[in-house]
């Protein structure tokens, strides 16, 4: 078990849908014109069911919803910030629309989300896509922190016949989850570390984060909680996790205020009448034009281990 490798989430959900095309001729692998080392496989033993569709995004979301109101399981497949938002008319129309009259089985395999693609600058940078897509009804929202969770959602994504939005970081990641066992994916979150009067909450390459600053400051008893489904979200059973702890800090790779995971939480403790306070810490409200890699982007945010642990201090 402690030699689980590094890996990126997008490799280890290709290689599972590539294992259950051998045995479900009804899945199609659909992709705007984007590549992935475990796609090449899946592009040679399945031509039948493998289209490229080139840099035409509205097109994949086009077809895609085709193939699925014929019945069939479909995974479209592009860079986040240009699917999410360059497609979202046909997104909306096409299948959130669609999908509360229809059973269609879409799923949008978004690669690069937060700031994952860091040194490519604000276009590729993808900071809103949490709050558009949790806005449309009929979605599914999934944001793992692992690979070891993006395999884990392929069965789940082949029997829930509704449109999903899986969003999924660009780079390679250690694992979370392989030493966690007999957890429900459809509960939505877990709680990593159990902490007493403070909680760090996040979901994402945030999760790995936290679990550091726990980790550094275990004298300080953080706790940590995980949350991988954005849409829908257990309030009842979140809750239960969460009402032990005086104060809750957000984590997130996405615009602060702004309808993310922060506005996620704020609505549940609303919902409960709780009087636990939460601080919320993400990305200001403008887009970063200055060049440089992740940690350089976070320490511009207040997003940093130092910062981080300074609001954790804060709280105290």
């Amino acid at each position: 078990m402690n030699n689980i490798p590094i890996k990126t989430m997008r490799d280890a959900l290709i290689e599972q849908i590539f294992d259950k095309m051998h045995k479900n001729e009804a899945i199609f692998f659909l992709s705007a014109d984007f590549g992935a080392p475990a796609l090449d496989a899946l592009k040679e033993k399945f031509k039948d069911r493998f289209i490229n569709v080139g840099i035409a995004e509205q097109n994949l979301i086009n077809l895609s919803t085709g193939l699925a109101l014929e019945g069939f399981i479909v995974y479209a497949y592009g860079i986040a910030p240009f699917l999410a938002m360059r497609a979202y008319e046909q997104i909306r129309i096409n299948l959130s629309l669609s999908a509360q009259i229809k059973e269609i089985n879409v799923n949008l395999i978004g690669v690069g989300t937060g700031v994952s693609y860091d040194v490519s600058g604000p276009t590729h940078h993808c900071l809103e896509d949490i709050t558009i897509i949790r806005s449309l009804p009929t979605f599914i929202v999934f944001s793992p922190s692992d690979w070891i969770l993006s395999e884990k959602f392929v069965d789940f994504s082949i029997n829930i016949q509704k449109p999903k939005y899986i969003r999924l970081d660009g780079k390679p990641l250690p694992p979370i989850y392989n030493k966690i066992e007999n957890f429900n994916l459809e509960n939505g979150f877990y709680e990593l570390v159990q902490g007493e009067q403070i909680c760090l909450v996040s979901t994402g390459y945030m999760t790995h984060k936290a679990l550091k600053i726990a980790k550094d400051l275990h004298g300080g008893n953080i706790g940590v909680i995980d949350v991988f489904l954005l849409k829908p979200i257990k309030e009842d059973l979140l809750f239960d996790s969460l009402k032990k702890y005086k104060f809750i800090v957000t984590l997130e790779e996405a615009f602060m205020n702004k309808g993310g995971l922060d506005s996620l939480m704020l609505n549940i403790l609303k919902n409960k009448n709780s009087s636990i306070k939460l601080k919320n810490l993400g990305f200001k409200d403008e887009y970063i034009f200055e060049s440089g890699g992740r940690n350089y982007l976070h320490k511009l945010n207040h997003l940093d281990e130092i910062n981080i642990i300074k609001t954790i201090e804060e709280c105290k």
